[in-house]
């Protein structure tokens, strides 16, 4: 899968070695061990996207040049570029070489394609650029993305010189908060609960030959009750109509077996059903395999988790989250996804990995992505740890005026708010950790939030919908959610939807030696000592016990996985050098008693 992937990082490490000097991570205020061991020529070198894995990819990050550019600046075609950039870490981070802000950007490298992939087609793929890129190969314009958070590729085979260097060429451009496109917690001037901005390519670009029919997207559905795995292959207009087998096992054994036309939804019987559950994160393989006219065949390696997720009464008649036909109390982080040195981009994989293990060595069996989504890898780790994800679409435009009402959003606003909402849930809804799609967070950009709600249970009828979390609730979607902080509090259950506390705790505490800044940090709550800390966290795990048993709340939301840059209301430093929670601090969890069916 990786055959060469060392090819092409050599490539571009030898087109710099004559023109600049070694590459080295700009001096940030804050390091994690994992920053400290990047190398250029092998800096996320895992396959992106484990749903659909390809035997043969050629990885292209690794050392680009880049420079700033100009509004309406021709690209820099056939032309050196005066610095040089670590992708794919964003511009504004260390780890880039970088660290700098820019509106718009230049990134340009060349490119080897191996002789073994002649005859086939040969796609581009970037894992996400923030916010709007353009992208030329060889001088031809390809095409303009704008979204800061979904994947994208172009098919570039007709744009390739039969043999040499190929010309890549994006020109990105990211006006932040200055704009009214989703962003998150992104902003030019840092402050409290608002973070340094991220521009560019942030996650791994690649490329990997297709034959000309290939499949281009896969939708996998478990339905546990039935017994069923409803899968559906969308493919290239070449792919019409040709046959597509789905082969479903467990290690070298196949358990079921089902072949359908492109485009059509075909089932698979999967024989006693293992549920997919924190306590048994029991995943599939799924193999399919499109055959080609010409001989040729796509082939991809998947998987899928049997579990289900609805909002049902439990024995008292109380609104309850049911997953796999029983309620299961979820208590989770708030996760900001953000990182000293990397910012939206960690350090690697495994550092990723990583916030995921101690999130549940710390009791947690669910987590909420804050405004961000996330690589691909980072939610099959929640997948094959057994976290339950709480997915936010990333907020932009404005917020509404005293915390009540709605926006009025101009067409332009709307509209890329909704297509980067249907992306978000049509790239992402193969993942069984993702449990619930948040629309809203606190009426920051809220509008239309009924019909919008509405329309993400038609995109995904499989999965929970949580209308806005926080402040402004309308009548939608599964779950009433509000905030309290300290907290815990809670609403009450209604006829149709669940209580949940989608946000409390935010006790702060800066640790010397392990603070973005020396002084001035901020914190929900502001203490002394770990022991301090600790205390307090037990209480308000105390206090959530007769809310779950006795009023009905369904799920919490403790702020937050890590420190972020001045915010100190992490139970990690933001170098995940000091876990703030006592171990048997962190035990306390388990006296959250699961409400019982």
């Amino acid at each position: 899968m990786q055959r060469w992937c060392l090819v092409v990082l050599a490539v571009v490490a030898s087109s710099w070695s004559a023109q600049a000097e070694p590459w080295k991570p700009a001096a940030g205020p804050l390091m994690t061990r994992w920053g400290k061991q990047v190398k250029p020529d092998a800096v996320w070198a895992e396959y992106p996207r484990p749903q659909m894995v390809r035997r043969d990819w050629q990885n292209l990050n690794g050392l680009w040049e880049f420079d700033v550019a100009q509004t309406d600046e021709a690209p820099p075609l056939g032309k050196r570029l005066a610095e040089q950039i670590l992708v794919p870490f964003p511009i504004e981070s260390a780890l880039s070489g970088v660290m700098r802000s820019a509106e718009r950007a230049w990134y340009r490298r060349t490119f080897a394609v191996p002789q073994a992939w002649s005859g086939q087609r040969v796609l581009l793929h970037f894992g996400a650029v923030d916010w709007e890129s353009t992208v030329w190969v060889n001088g031809r314009k390809l095409g303009t993305h704008r979204g800061g958070y979904d994947p994208f590729d172009f098919d570039i085979s007709d744009a390739l010189r039969p043999t040499g260097p190929q010309e890549l060429i994006v020109g990105v451009f990211d006006p932040s908060d200055a704009g009214t496109q989703p962003r998150g917690k992104q902003v030019r001037k840092p402050h409290s609960i608002w973070y340094t901005s991220t521009t560019g390519i942030w996650q791994t670009a690649w490329i990997e030959p297709v034959p000309a029919a290939h499949v281009t997207a896969l939708r996998i559905v478990p339905d546990l009750k039935a017994g069923k795995l409803r899968v559906t292959a969308s493919g290239t207009p070449k792919a019409a109509g040709r046959q597509v087998e789905f082969v479903a096992t467990v290690g070298d054994q196949r358990v079921a077996m089902a072949t359908g036309a492109v485009g059509q939804t075909i089932e698979l019987t999967i024989p006693k059903p293992r549920a997919w559950s924190p306590a048994d994160p029991f995943l599939y393989g799924l193999t399919v395999s499109l055959a080609g006219g010409d001989g040729k065949a796509d082939t991809l390696e998947s998987y899928f988790g049997m579990r289900d997720i609805v909002v049902g009464k439990d024995d008292k008649g109380v609104q309850r989250l049911l997953l796999n036909g029983r309620p299961v109390f979820q208590f989770g982080p708030l996760d900001q996804g953000f990182w000293p040195d990397g910012l939206y981009t960690a350090p690697s994989d495994e550092a990723q990995r990583y916030d995921l293990e101690v999130t549940r060595r710390l009791g947690f069996n669910m987590v909420r992505k804050h405004v961000k989504v996330e690589p691909d890898r980072w939610y099959y780790w929640c997948d094959k740890l057994g976290l339950l994800v709480w997915q936010d679409m990333p907020s932009g435009d404005r917020s509404v005026d005293s915390g009540k009402g709605e926006i009025q959003r101009t067409a332009d606003s709307a509209r890329q708010f909704e297509t980067e909402l249907d992306r978000l849930v049509e790239t992402h809804a193969n993942h069984p950790s993702i449990v619930m799609w948040v629309v809203f967070n606190e009426g920051w950009g809220q509008y239309d939030t009924v019909r919008l709600a509405e329309h993400v249970k038609q995109l995904d009828p499989s999965r929970l919908v949580c209308g806005a979390s926080g402040w402004n609730d309308m009548p939608a979607g599964d779950v009433h959610d509000i905030h309290k902080y300290p907290g815990p509090a809670t609403p009450m259950p209604e006829e149709r939807r669940a209580a949940v506390l989608g946000e409390f705790g935010g006790l702060g505490l800066p640790l010397v030696g392990h603070t973005w800044q020396s002084e001035k940090n901020w914190g929900y709550r502001n203490l002394k000592s770990l022991d301090e800390l600790n205390d307090g966290y037990r209480k308000l795990l105390d206090a959530l016990q007769p809310l779950i048993a006795e009023r009905g709340l369904s799920a919490a939301v403790y702020t937050q996985t890590t420190d972020v840059e001045i915010e100190v209301n992490g139970l990690m430093t933001y170098d995940r050098e000091v876990i703030k929670l006592k171990p048997e601090t962190a035990r306390a969890a388990e006296k959250l008693e699961e409400p019982r069916p």
